[in-house]
């Protein structure tokens, strides 16, 4: 399926203007540098853009800031989770002060989750 390029452009356009939570993140999983895994990041899965994704084993990872506690953005979070469950994918969210505060905490997690992920394969 041809990706619109829109949305390619918007994704370029976020991974500049990514939170420090989003820099952290990608500098512990760009290159292979967690478990060895491919990450992507601002990756375009029609028709949302995800904070990271590895295709490897169909793990998308969201990163959320407090706005993600309002009742708007609680249901279009449920809605595209549905969503990008239903493609076969798996979605995990941490809080961003989480991945900031408490790194060591979230990547203990997500060790957990990429094991089990590789496991199901």
């Amino acid at each position: 399926m041809k990706i619109d390029p829109a949305s390619l452009e918007f994704a370029k356009t976020m991974r500049h203007t990514a939170t420090d939570a989003e820099n952290l993140m990608w500098q512990l999983l760009r290159a292979k540098r967690f478990m060895n895994l491919k990450f992507r990041r601002q990756h375009v899965i029609q028709p949302y853009i995800v904070d990271f994704y590895c295709h490897e084993i169909g793990l998308v990872i969201e990163l959320d800031g407090g706005q993600h506690g309002t009742n708007d953005v609680i249901e279009y979070d449920a809605e595209r989770t549905k969503f990008l469950e239903a493609l076969g994918l798996t979605l995990v969210r941490y809080w961003n002060h989480d991945v900031l505060v408490r790194t060591d905490v979230v990547l203990e997690d997500l060790w957990d989750l990429c094991l089990e992920q590789k496991v199901n394969q």
